[in-house]
């Protein structure tokens, strides 16, 4: 996992009028907490931040009024829901060797058996724990072959060394379905509102 160094400015200025004024000059306010310590409010270079954050659970380096250097993972982002662009992030500070709880994306490979059959994503992210400066960017797992009622749980998942679990071991993660009973199951409901509306 790679570290991306970005430098932040404290800020004194809150408020709807201050954000919209970062916002202008490209920039993004946001909040650094943790360890017990005060939140840090800061601002961050917008476009920085934004390439930061292509990476699932990235490791921030902040340098901070160009004399403090912070480890942080982003913890919440907002962003515009229209335009997409960035308008706040919390950042949560990170030790090296620190064991954190974040989500990791679960990837799948391979096809499963004819029929039809539908790969639900019961869970889209995998909570796990890891070194902070160790955190996978994602799992990958083989659905190669499987059939109908056929499900992966968090403890088929291989991880890589140094993470665990952060979920029951049997939590179903992905879970093959019927296509054909979702099909039929409409078309009841479909029957039974013409039934009614007669």
């Amino acid at each position: 996992m790679s570290e991306v160094k970005i430098s932040a400015a404290t800020r004194t200025e809150f408020g709807k009028g201050a954000a919209r004024r970062i916002r202008r000059e490209s920039k993004v306010p946001g909040v650094l907490y943790g360890h017990g310590s005060d939140p840090v409010h800061l601002t961050l270079p917008g476009h920085d931040l934004l390439m930061a954050l292509r990476t699932p659970n990235v490791l921030i380096a902040l340098d901070i009024d160009g004399k403090s250097n912070e480890l942080a993972i982003p913890k919440s982002v907002q962003r515009d829901p229209l335009k997409g662009f960035l308008e706040h992030v919390d950042l949560q500070l990170v030790k090296r060797g620190e064991q954190v709880n974040v989500e990791i994306y679960v990837h799948t490979e391979g096809e499963l058996a004819p029929g039809g059959n539908l790969l639900e994503h019961v869970l889209n992210a995998l909570p796990v724990e890891a070194e902070a400066t160790h955190i996978p960017e994602s799992v990958t797992v083989s659905v190669e072959g499987l059939t109908a009622g056929d499900s992966i749980l968090a403890k088929d998942i291989p991880l890589p060394k140094g993470t665990t679990l952060a979920v029951e071991e049997d939590t179903v993660v992905l879970q093959v379905l019927a296509a054909q009973a979702e099909e039929a199951a409409e078309g009841e409901e479909t029957e039974g509102d013409e039934a009614a509306e007669a």
